[in-house]
């Protein structure tokens, strides 16, 4: 395996995650407080979860976001 060009992609890869991510929580966080879904709500939970495909491997991320 060419580590350097593994970590690259595995770099590229974080990178278009975690911007999309972001944009997608944003995203959520607007629709909630504009339907009244988040009405009264200091946070919301969110959940992160990568599966490498082919293999038994998944890890997964959960925080709180504060929306006060």
């Amino acid at each position: 395996m060419n580590e350097e060009q593994f970590n690259m992609d595995v770099r590229k890869f974080l990178k278009q995650f975690g911007v999309g991510a972001q944009r997608a929580i944003e995203k959520a966080a607007q629709k909630g407080i504009e339907s009244g879904g988040l009405a009264g709500a200091k946070t919301m939970r969110v959940r992160a979860r990568l599966q490498i495909e082919g293999l038994d491997e998944e890890f997964v991320v959960e925080e709180e976001l504060r929306v006060e």
